[in-house]
Order: C-alpha cells, then sequence, then structure tokens
C-alpha cells in the first residue's frame, strides 16, 4: 500500500487540489485533499511533485502506433501497439481491424484474443467490412461487402466488443441486431445514410457512432442525414478525433454543445505510423502517406487514413481549447468506459483499478500508471 502526494486529482465531479492518493495492489483505496487529513499507515508519502492525475485514457478506437498495427497474426506487434499508446496514457483499449478479406478478420482477431486473455487490451473492434463504397474513406472498396447473416456470424466472437456497420446496407439493421444479440456493442459509421435510416439504426440497438463527421455523408441544413441523426439521438455515444486535422476545433464545440460530455468519447483513430516520422506507411492493405502528422491516401481519393494522435494530446487539445478538466477526463476515460460496461476503470474512485495517468502543467504526459504498476 502506498499514499502519493500530488498537486491535484481530477475526480468525475470535481478537481481536488494538494490531494493524495492512496493505492493497494491494483486498485484505488482512497483519495482526498491534504488538509482535510491523510493515511497515517507509517510509511512515509511518496512525493510525485507539481502533477495532475487523471484516470487512465479508454481509447475504444484505435488500429496501432509505435510502427506497428493490430491488423496482424503476430501477437508481438499487436503487443507493441498496446505498450506505444500505454507510455501516453492510454490504459484501456480496444484494437480496430481495418477491411479485410473475412478469412483473415478471423485469424487477426484469434491472435488479438491471446492479448485480451492477457489483459493486454479489452477487445476487438470490427470496423469493417460492412461500410458503405461511398463512404469507404481508408478501406479497400473492393473487399466490402453487405452484412449477411452468415458472414456477420463468421466473424463474430467473444473477442469482437464492437462492429461498425453502414445501416442503410442490405441487411443492415438484421445485422445490428445480430451483433448486439451476440453480446457486442453495433455502431454506425462510414455510413451515406438519410437521417431516418440512421435512426432506424439506433431503434435496431446501435449505440455509438463511428468517428462523427468523418465518413459520413455531411450535414446540410435541408438534410442532416446521419450527422444530424447522431447530434440528436441520446442513445448514441459520438466518437471524436479531436487532433485539429479531422475536425476543425468549433466542430467540435459545436458537438459539445449539442450533445454533451457525457455522449462524447474522445478516441484516436490511431495507425501505425502514430509517433513515427514523415513517411509512407499503411493501413490495412492501403498505402499512407504522412505528411506533418496528416495521414492521407498514397493513391486514388488521398482521403484522410486514420490518425496520428495519441490520447494525451487528445485531452490537451480540448483543455487548450476551454474544456474543464473534469469535462475532459469524462471524454476521454468516464463515457467510454461506461458504454462497454467497464465499471472497473475510467475514472478515479475507491475501489476502481489504479489507473492513472500524471500530466505535468502543459498537460505532457509525466507517468502512467495501470493496474497499480508504472509503466516502463
Amino acid at each position: 500500500m502506498t499514499v502519493y502526494r500530488v498537486c491535484r486529482v481530477v475526480t468525475p465531479d470535481d478537481v481536488l487540489e494538494n490531494a493524495w492518493i492512496q493505492v493497494e495492489g491494483e486498485d484505488i483505496r482512497a483519495f482526498g485533499r491534504r488538509s482535510e487529513g491523510m493515511p497515517a499507515d507509517g510509511k512515509r508519502p511518496e512525493d510525485l511533485g507539481d502533477v495532475t492525475v487523471v484516470p487512465g485514457f479508454v481509447d475504444i478506437h484505435t488500429h496501432g502506433g509505435g510502427g506497428s498495427t493490430y491488423s496482424t497474426t503476430d501477437p508481438e506487434e499487436a503487443r507493441k501497439v498496446a505498450a506505444f499508446h500505454g507510455k501516453h496514457g492510454t490504459t484501456t483499449t480496444l484494437a480496430s481491424l481495418v477491411t479485410a478479406p473475412l478469412d483473415e478478420l478471423v485469424a487477426q482477431t484469434a491472435c488479438l484474443a491471446e492479448l485480451i486473455t492477457d489483459g493486454v487490451i479489452a477487445g476487438v473492434h470490427l470496423e469493417g467490412p460492412f461500410l458503405s463504397e461511398a463512404r469507404c474513406g481508408a478501406h479497400e472498396p473492393s473487399l466490402l461487402r453487405p452484412p449477411l447473416k452468415d458472414d456477420v456470424a463468421k466473424v463474430l466472437s467473444d473477442a469482437v466488443k464492437m462492429v461498425t456497420i453502414a445501416p442503410e446496407l442490405e441487411n443492415g439493421l438484421d445485422a445490428i441486431r445480430q451483433v448486439v444479440d451476440a453480446g457486442a456493442v453495433a455502431a454506425l459509421g462510414h455510413t451515406d445514410a438519410t437521417y431516418e435510416q440512421m435512426v432506424a439504426g439506433a431503434d435496431a440497438g446501435a449505440t455509438v457512432a463511428t468517428h462523427l463527421f468523418n465518413g459520413m455523408r455531411p450535414f446540410h441544413h435541408r438534410d442532416p442525414g446521419p450527422v444530424g441523426a447522431a447530434l440528436n439521438d441520446e442513445r448514441l455515444l459520438l466518437e471524436v478525433i479531436n487532433d485539429g486535422m479531422h475536425l476543425d476545433p468549433q466542430v467540435v464545440r459545436v458537438a459539445l454543445a449539442a450533445a454533451g460530455v457525457n455522449r462524447i468519447a474522445l478516441i484516436t483513430d490511431a495507425m501505425e505510423a502514430t509517433g513515427m516520422g514523415n513517411g509512407r506507411y499503411k493501413i490495412g492493405s492501403l498505402e499512407v502517406d504522412v505528411k506533418d502528422g496528416l495521414a492521407t491516401l498514397a493513391h486514388g481519393t488521398h482521403s484522410i487514413a486514420g490518425s496520428t494522435l495519441t490520447m494525451d494530446v487528445a485531452f490537451r487539445n480540448a483543455v487548450q481549447a476551454g474544456v474543464s478538466l473534469v469535462d475532459a477526463s469524462r471524454m476521454a476515460s468516464t463515457t467510454p468506459a461506461q458504454t462497454f460496461g467497464w465499471y472497473d476503470v475510467g475514472s478515479i474512485e475507491t475501489g476502481k483499478r489504479a489507473d492513472l495517468v500524471l500530466l505535468d502543467d502543459e498537460y505532457a504526459v509525466q507517468r502512467v500508471m495501470r493496474a497499480g504498476s508504472w509503466l516502463d
């Protein structure tokens, strides 16, 4: 059991100044303000200095990072992705897979199941192949397919925790029900749906909108489409890529004003080039050029192809844009965790897992604790 002295702790409801936090084993034992007293266990508290402690980040949409990808059948490569993002504060994550032949997706999911068993990742997110060709983004169009019952059944497993589906596709609504009945989250994305088709997707049981605005037919004041439906429908969690490139910061403010912090999850959508330099990389089978942090397809449409974002930067961008520490923490940790029923993580509360991120005055990561242990 260790007591840490810190400058401030961000809880679900408040920012505690001149604070302390007590960790026992893998869990948070207690926390509070020093002015209200500290535990006396006979040990000298460890002073962590002038840092802000926030809960470990929960990223429900990431493809890779540090030069490695989750779209692999090599578990060691996948572990490198998790380790890379761990250093940037992500302590709970889904591994997102891009469109590929069904047999490849099954093999990649089986590989990642080993990491789930070991507690490295929380599950797998299938972002394809049940997407709209008109809004395919960085997904190989020739590999897209309608979500027919047998195909959906083939890629589902206990490891799969989320599947993105374009609701307007043939069998789309039935597939959403099939995913939800299997115990996974159905997400609506890469879609050319009308407003009504998007709402029908939520009626069928979908609860997430995959990277709001991106990979969707644009909002128009006479044709609100999937964006308008997602903003209006309180059943949907809205993923937001807060890197300043996928969305103008003012658009993020619009989403916040319309939906509120309890319906927005900051995500990275990071690909293998994250943390690397300029150059050519791959996302799935497609080549991607990265220049000054922006990843775009090397050929064809030159669409944005994932991101080079990390969760600490997404969090910092939110705070520097005027979002409170409490609200930024909700979007980066608490809200996505609650959506997936991961109630042991996502906030600093007694009895929860000790996933802690220490930030300096510029909100840069200083240290990361996961399940009571400091990451190297």
